[in-house]
């Protein structure tokens, strides 16, 4: 390491937001530019630890000490290489993933840990400004086809392994634009369309083609149909089945699953006009303290909600590591995100016992756990947060017993084959669809090792294609 004294000399500093008033007026990123001395400084932090857990903690196995020490030398076309090697979308995970790298650095033992993520976000930016390699080069065309269904991190990044060996890749996407939770699921206040799309560029400028309107299923494209048309297909449809609350009065109008909302509030940003579901003026009651509730509260402060209250059935996290959950777990500790300093109220330990309202819901009864006493919350507007429960799989006709997991979602084998009796069909799975819902990080490592599954397929042999260093081996 070359600032072999960097974690004690500087503290942990990552950007600063944009001042709340400002920030609330339009739908931009939160966070202001850091100064490259700043960023060097935070890369100066890196220990030399000897065993980087911080590499274990990845799932994508990204090479953190190297390119944090390379970021403290201000030698960023080096340490895009190295960052590039291992995730082919580190402008996104800089701004999205929840970081468990961080959670696993050596100096978060007795210190905050190093600002890994941050460090990935000007890592990215810096090589998409310098014009440095962002994607692998192609070689010759294998004369090999591969469809990928389902445009989200796991199929964008299955599909940018494949063409960068030379297969050609169409990625099938039911929506009228691709990008999956990327596109529709995640606000524009932390994830500007802009960057989705600079990245779509370069992988159609790779080969890669796209497909809008191509639901596949009883309903649209069957699956035999892309047999006979590809020689492999890769299943990226994520876990997109809403897990609601089945208390009295959910029939009730003005009660919306998270997404449903999201998706509406970002096509009308992509459009300039209002959503149709908008919180203008109403008070709203948000069922679920995780990142997607978190996503609705900032974006109901934006669209000028008269009240906001987050509910959460769990009691408040600790704020520093349990004994239970030892480094270098990723412990689940009290969070708050730039939303959450924008205004509104969070409630822990609240049990929902049901919706109040004729036609339309106009409060909801709540049961605080911890004192067993209940109260009322003004609720015009209900958003549940409360998860996903598995892919959408009816449509696929995908209805054979081996096929499907008991969490309802895609059996595979360890080379992400679809699990079926006597079946000798080229599919296969990957992402959340497989794993259920998890994170952004976990999607890419799966579409990268789905895609050295099939590119190994395809030739007869071991790929050449790498794969993360902790890669998911399913046991079903």
């Amino acid at each position: 390491m070359g600032k072999v004294t960097g974690f004690l000399e500087f503290e942990r500093r990552g950007p600063r937001t944009r001042p709340v008033a400002v920030r609330l007026r339009d739908w931009r990123e939160v966070y202001e530019p850091q100064r490259d001395d700043e960023v060097q400084r935070q890369g100066a932090r890196c220990m030399d630890c000897g065993i980087p857990f911080c590499t274990q903690g990845c799932p994508l196995g990204n090479r953190i000490p190297t390119f944090n020490d390379l970021v403290y030398r201000g030698q960023w076309s080096r340490a895009a290489e190295q960052l590039f090697a291992t995730n082919n979308f580190p402008e996104f995970t800089g701004r999205l993933c929840p970081a468990p790298c961080e959670s696993a650095c050596v100096l978060a033992i007795a210190d905050q840990a190093v600002t890994i993520e941050r460090l990935e976000y000007e890592v990215a930016e810096h090589a998409f400004a310098s014009d440095v390699a962002v994607a692998c080069p192609t070689p010759a065309e294998s004369g090999y086809r591969v469809a990928v269904v389902g445009s989200g991190p796991a199929g964008l990044a299955a599909a940018a392994q494949l063409r960068s060996v030379g297969h050609s890749v169409r990625v099938l996407e039911r929506s009228d634009a691709i990008g999956g939770l990327l596109r529709y699921g995640i606000p524009e206040f932390k994830l500007e369309k802009s960057v989705l799309e600079r990245r779509l560029a370069v992988m159609r400028d790779a080969g890669v083609q796209f497909v809008t309107g191509a639901l596949v299923g009883r309903n649209g494209l069957p699956l035999e149909s892309l047999y006979r048309e590809y020689d492999a297909v890769l299943l990226a449809i994520g876990s997109t089945r809403p897990r609601l609350i089945p208390v009295p009065g959910r029939e009730l109008a003005g009660i919306y699953p998270a997404m449903v909302y999201l998706e509406a509030a970002n096509r009308a940003v992509a459009t300039g006009q209002r959503s149709w579901l908008d919180a203008n003026g109403a008070h709203v009651v948000i069922l679920g303290g995780g990142d997607t509730g978190a996503d609705c509260l900032g974006t109901v402060h934006r669209q000028g909600a008269a009240s906001v209250t987050q509910v959460e059935i769990l009691e408040r996290p600790p704020e520093v590591r349990p004994p239970d959950q030892p480094w270098p777990t990723m412990a689940r500790l009290f969070k708050s995100t730039p939303a959450h300093e924008e205004g509104g109220e969070r409630c822990f330990s609240v049990e929902t016992l049901r919706f109040v309202g004729t036609d339309r819901v106009t409060s909801l009864e709540a049961r605080d756990v911890t004192h067993d006493e209940k109260f009322s919350l003004p609720a015009q507007v209900v958003l549940i947060a409360a998860g996903f429960t598995g892919p959408e799989l009816d449509d696929l006709a995908l209805d054979e017993a081996s096929v499907i997991t008991a969490k309802e979602t895609v059996a595979v084998d360890s080379s992400w084959r679809v699990r079926a009796c006597g079946d000798d069909r080229p599919l296969f799975a990957c992402g959340d669809a497989v794993r259920g819902q998890s994170l952004i990080v976990w999607a890419i490592a799966e579409g990268r090792s789905a895609a050295a599954s099939i590119d190994g397929f395809l030739v007869g042999r071991e790929s050449s294609l790498p794969t993360p260093v902790v890669p998911y081996a399913p046991s079903w």
